[in-house]
Formats: structure tokens, sequence, C-alpha cells
């Protein structure tokens, strides 16, 4: 393969001065390289203390080499390992010394692109290793470590597999339309395509909370002014964040905080007051309050407990955004905390001042999402794999659909070649380059 014409080395650890520093190399001229480095055999998968040498023999540094043979490698190429004092300055001259030995700096991710594209990861897992890397909660780490396994990869290729028998299934009945069983409508399609839309519904659940572990929960806070919004948010986030007063509209402009719910990241974002103004600054805040609307995944909507409740704000609302009503400052009308389902949503009464009902709040907040604190059975997963995820369901729903309404056989087949081609965009079976480039390019040098 082409991308196995090159040897590639990077810096593996993190800039800056530590202990130990690591080169990584990768290629075929792994070998050659090594000999010209230090004056030792490479042994597979033995570390070794060697000295480092430069060009006309002295030692550039010391430290452990770890040789791993093609394919038994994370690459599948041969790679060499170096590990030497985490100076920058000998990092540097060191990795100098190895290019001018006939390697190239490597890309963003290149090491990973290769272990996919020889065949060591599909794509859901190369991804899980940036997401590990990148993993901010013990929850994430164990979720990325789930999906680096294969655990996410497994249940899709389960999918594939079914959808691929099915479609055998199907074009067998279109081929032998002669036969006295019509395979159509003896119910047996109906049945795996219904089973089969329940796992996907199970899987889709799956992969939301995994999402949500890996990207956070956006939740936005709308209201008029004075409703306790800025409050709401200092209370989430533990700190001062927005500046609170008891003049209306003191929030301009968008606030966002960063928090954590037992492990679920969670993204607060504070809007201006909606109401009707005149004031130049006070409009463009309510405008950028409606773009963030438009973008959450939650909405809290927050009402003064002793106001009359009025639809008119909630019309300007999105409908296809979960709602939840939270009543403020109920301490000063002597009622008790608690959270009620409604016909349209959730109604939270609390007080953001004495602290009564925000747990209710923040249980409310997890479970709407359907987070759960045991991750035992949640995998990572990305936004695209959800968006593939949905593509894949709507496809299945459609063949499900032309089986019932219009026994089409071809139009059945069809719409499960589509949803076998929506799943095998998650694991890289099905991939474009442009896809490719845009998911390595985001790692870090060196993995």
């Amino acid at each position: 393969m082409l991308v196995n014409q090159y040897t590639i080395a990077a810096i593996a650890t993190p800039p800056g001065n530590g202990g130990v520093g690591i080169i990584r190399i990768s290629g075929t001229k792994v070998p050659e390289i090594a000999k010209q480095l230090f004056n030792k055999p490479l042994i597979p998968r033995y570390a070794q203390f060697s000295a480092f040498l430069d060009g006309d023999g002295g030692v550039i540094d010391s430290g452990i080499s770890l040789y791993f043979p093609a394919p038994a490698s994370y690459t599948g190429e041969d790679i060499l390992e170096l590990q030497g004092h985490g100076g920058s300055v000998v990092l540097d001259m060191l990795l100098r010394r190895v290019i001018s030995l006939g390697a190239r700096l490597a890309n963003p991710g290149e090491f990973t692109e290769r272990a996919f594209l020889n065949d060591k990861l599909d794509l859901a897992q190369a991804e899980a290793v940036a997401d590990l890397i990148e993993s901010s909660t013990e929850q994430s780490v164990r979720s990325a470590q789930k999906s680096m396994q294969g655990e996410f990869s497994n249940q899709i290729n389960e999918l594939v597999t079914e959808l691929t028998e099915l479609r055998i299934y199907v074009e067998a009945s279109i081929d032998f339309v002669d036969e006295e069983i019509d395979f159509l409508t003896d119910g047996v399609v109906e049945k795996r395509i219904i089973r089969l839309l329940q796992r996907i519904q199970q899987i889709q659940k799956t992969a939301q909370q995994g999402r949500l572990l890996r990207d956070g929960m956006t939740v936005v806070l709308v209201g008029k002014p004075n409703a306790g919004k800025s409050s709401l948010l200092n209370a989430l986030a533990g700190h001062e964040a927005a500046i609170v007063t008891d003049i209306a509209g003191t929030t301009r402009d968008v606030l966002r905080e960063r928090i954590q719910l037992d492990g679920m990241p969670l993204h607060i974002i504070d809007t201006a007051g909606l109401r009707d103004s005149e004031n130049t600054i006070e409009k463009e805040g309510i405008r950028r309050a409606h773009l963030e609307i438009q973008k959450a995944d939650k909405i809290l909507l927050l009402i003064d407990a002793r106001e009359a409740e009025s639809d008119e704000l909630l019309k300007t609302l999105p409908t296809h955004i979960p709602i939840t009503k939270v009543f403020n400052k109920i301490d000063l009308l002597n009622i008790e905390p608690e959270i009620m389902q409604t016909e349209t949503g959730f109604n939270c009464y609390l007080s953001i001042k004495t602290g009564q009902g925000m747990s209710l709040l923040r249980q409310h907040l997890k479970e709407s999402v359907g987070f759960n604190e045991a991750t035992d059975n949640v995998f990572m997963a990305r936004r695209r794999h959800i968006e593939a995820i949905r593509a894949g369901s709507e496809f299945v729903e459609s063949a499900l659909s032309q089986l019932q309404i219009n026994q089409a056989g071809e139009l059945v087949a069809e719409d499960l070649r589509h949803a076998q081609m929506s799943f095998s965009e998650i694991t890289g079976k099905v991939s474009s380059d442009e896809l490719l480039g845009k998911i390595f390019s985001s790692f870090c040098i060196g993995k």
C-alpha cells in the first residue's frame, strides 16, 4: 500500500520537560535506522538499554529501545520506540537524527491511520483512541476503552450481518417469484425487520449516552429578565460565573460554563432575558440567545413562581427540543420542591437562592437524557455515529413500510442496502478519503 511507502517518526510525549520522552518510528526503514542509531541487533518485544548515536558516533542520549516487527505492532508495520530523557532539546536532536536517516515527520494521527489502513483497527476503534486521550472523566475513559476493544464495532457488525442476510432472503424471493410460497408475505421478513429495528433502537440509546459522555449535553437557560438564569448558572457551576443583580437584563451576551454532574459533562449556556426591547445591545443578545436555543440538547425555561405563567414565551421556543419549566423562588411562596411530568414536558419547583430542589433538577438533567452513573454497557460514540445510526434506522423503517404497504421486494432490498451502507460508515467498511482526513487530522502528533 502507498501508506507504507514512507517511514514516519514523531515525538509521542507532550511538549515540555519531563523525566521520560518517547520517539515513535514506523515503517520499512526501521531496521536500517536502528542499525545506524545504535550498535545493537534489534530483539523483538525486548526492552534493551542503548546509546542513541549521532552521525559521528557521538552520544545524543541513552535510554530504552523497543522493537515491534510487522505485522504484530500497533500500525501493522515495523515499529521502534526510543525512550530517552524528556528534555525538549534532546528529543528534538534525536528526532532530527531519525529523520536524517530516512524517516519523515508524521502527520497528526498518522500512526493510528496506518493501524486502520492495515486492518489493525476499524474506524470506530481508531476514533476511540483519540477519545480515550481526551477523556475528562472516569466514566468516559471506561466507555472509550470499550469502544477501543471493539464492543461498539461488534454490535454494528452484527447489524450489518443481519442486514446482509435479510437482503439475500428478500432478493432470493424476488428471483423465485414463480414458487408456490411467497416469501415476502409469509411474515418471516417482517418479523426479522421488526426485531432488527428494536435492536437498532437499543444501540441508538446506548450510543446517545456514549455521545453525551464524550461531547457533553448542551443545556440552554432561557426566560424573562430577572427570572434567575444567571443564578442557576452559578449554582450549577459552583462559582460566580455570571453577574447577578436585581436589575433586569444584566446578561446581554451568551455565557458558557462546562461542568460535570456525577461524571456527565454538561455545557451550561446562559442567555439574555427574552423580551421586547428597543436597546440595540440587548436586542443583539436576544438574537444570539435564539441561535443558541436552536443548538440545545435541553432547554430550561426559568419562570418566577410568583408570576402568572405565560405561553407567549413558550411559543417562541423550538418544539423538537425537550423543555423543562423551572419555577424559581418557591421559598417566597412556601411551596415544597418537586418535579412532575406534564403533557408537554416537566415542571420543576425550586429555589436557587436556598438550594431547595436543586438536587431534583440535577437528577432530572441526568435522567432526561438517559444518563446512568453505571457505564458497564456504554461505549463511546460520536455525533457522526449517531447520525449514521439514525440514517440506517430510517432506511430500515422505510423497508418495513414498503413491505407492509406495497409488498415491493425491490424497494425493500434497496432500502436494506442503503441501511447496510449507513452502518458500515461507522466502522469504515464504507468511507471516503475526505472523512478519513477529517477524523485523523484531529489526533495529536505521535498517535
